[in-house]
C-alpha cells in the first residue's frame, strides 16, 4: 500500500489550508493510500528521519521507499499526480 506522510504543525497556516485537501484524498483513495499525519512539534524524530526542513511537506512511500515528495502548499491535483507516479 502507498503511504502519504503529511508533515505539519498546528501553528502553520499553509498546513491548515491543506487539511481539507488531505481529508478529501484520504476519502477518495480509501484502501489504496494510507495517510499518516505527523506533527513535527510532537514528533521531531520522524521529521529528522525524512529530512523535513519546512512544512507542509508531503512524502509518498511505496513498499517503505520514498517515491515522491512535495514541499509547501500545493493543489489536490498535484498531490494525486504524486500519489499515482
Amino acid at each position: 500500500m502507498v503511504k502519504l506522510l503529511d508533515f505539519y504543525a498546528d501553528w502553520c497556516g499553509p498546513c491548515q489550508a491543506m487539511e481539507g485537501v488531505i481529508k478529501e484524498i484520504e476519502k477518495e483513495l480509501k484502501g489504496k493510500v494510507e495517510v499518516v499525519e505527523i506533527n513535527v512539534d510532537k514528533d521531531s524524530t520522524e521529521a529528522a528521519k525524512y529530512g523535513v526542513m519546512s512544512i507542509p511537506t508531503f512524502v509518498v512511500l511505496k513498499d517503505g521507499k520514498e517515491i515522491g515528495r512535495k514541499i509547501g502548499h500545493t493543489t489536490k491535483a498535484e498531490l494525486l499526480k504524486l500519489l499515482n507516479s
